[in-house]
């Protein structure tokens, strides 16, 4: 039983540290490489945790965590996780990380089924409209834009 407690104490400990208390992981907890790899996304955990541009990302096992770390911007969704659509109209709405899309390679989420399918009819365009809008909010608070 005493085992049986450190034990649970060390793994909370791991896990507070590597995920501080008022941070929310980046796609809800969700693995990046999982996307791009299982053609999925899954769930990480608590032992494998990175930090890029002040996101923090769980990853499924130390390898993902390697492929993470080797390149970041390769894994990292666009636009810091907000919904691509929402940038793309100067705003920054949650994303969903269960409504994703990979184009040439990056990552992108959107706030739910109906708004991807706005962000589909022109995603070239969209992206290009996002991009530049990226440059401007990206530091502004939500509630500014």
């Amino acid at each position: 039983m005493k085992t049986l407690l450190i034990t649970a104490l060390t793994l909370f400990s791991t896990i507070a540290f590597a995920v501080e208390e008022n941070a929310t992981p980046a796609l809800r907890g969700y693995d990046p490489v999982s996307y791009h790899t299982i053609g999925r996304p899954v769930m990480g955990n608590g032992n494998h945790v990175s930090q890029y541009q002040g996101q923090h990302y769980l990853f499924i096992s130390k390898e993902s965590k390697a492929k993470f770390d080797k390149n970041p911007r390769k894994y990292a969704p666009a636009y810091g996780g907000w919904c691509a659509f929402g940038v793309a109209v100067n705003k920054k709405f949650h994303a969903d990380p269960l409504v994703w899309e990979i184009v040439d390679g990056r990552l992108y989420v959107n706030l739910d089924n109906k708004i991807k399918g706005m962000w589909l009819k022109d995603v070239s365009g969209n992206i290009e409209k996002a991009d530049k809008n990226w440059k401007k909010i990206k530091s502004k608070s939500t509630t500014s834009l």
